[in-house]
């Protein structure tokens, strides 16, 4: 059992003769339950300390695991998201090779397709070329012909006998006057002059068109 300061106080000794001292003992005692006491309370306090630095290197410890397993599982993360990307980049590289492929077939084609297209429209080209050509030179072949200086060449003017209108109602008239006289001998002047002016109307009422000159 461990003694306390109060122990050694209340300690009591028996008295012989030829025995030590009693006050230098007790005085002995008194220094010895107080350096006691320092000890016992440095005792505690180490005792405190070495709780808290238990305590303290327990909470480390358990951080230290934590830090241990969250290394292990970010380390596993890691692997995993790693070795997930280097599959998504192997997938998107053969996709892109695959479309790339696809896009260059397609270039080849529609290159195939539009120089063929050119082909097609430069021999159209030269073939309106040529037709062009020749019809340009049959009709400049035709412009220099002969018969357009006779056609272009002025006609010649010519008098044109044509009657006048007095002319021909004279005429009529002549002729009418002498049917009128073989059929009625006799008439007098003013049935003549009614006759006339009669004769004049018709005439003039059965008159044919007469096409002038252009």
């Amino acid at each position: 059992m461990v003694l306390t300061p109060l122990d050694i106080h209340n300690k009591e000794f028996p008295v012989k003769m030829r025995g030590y001292d009693q006050d230098q003992v007790n005085d002995y005692l008194d220094q010895i339950i107080k350096d006691y006491e320092i000890v016992l309370k440095e005792k505690r306090e180490l005792e405190k300390q070495l709780q808290f630095s238990e305590e303290k290197v327990g909470h480390f410890n358990n951080l230290q695991d934590a830090l241990n397993k969250s290394i292990i599982v970010a380390q596993d993360a890691a692997d995993r998201l790693r070795e997930n990307a280097a599959k998504e980049a192997n997938i998107i590289g053969l996709e892109a090779e695959k479309h790339a492929d696809r896009l260059l077939d397609e270039a080849v084609a529609k290159a195939k397709k539009i120089t063929t297209e050119t082909d097609e429209l430069k021999k159209q080209s030269r073939v309106f070329k040529q037709r062009l050509q020749i019809m340009i030179e049959s009709q400049l072949e035709m412009v220099k012909n002969s018969e357009w200086d006779d056609l272009l060449r002025p006609a010649e003017e010519e008098a044109l006998n044509i009657p006048t209108l007095k002319e021909i109602l004279s005429v009529s008239q002549s002729k009418d006057n002498a049917e009128v006289v073989e059929e009625t001998p006799e008439v007098s002047d003013v049935d003549s002059e009614n006759n006339y002016e009669e004769e004049q109307d018709s005439i003039e009422g059965t008159l044919p068109a007469i096409e002038l000159p252009k």
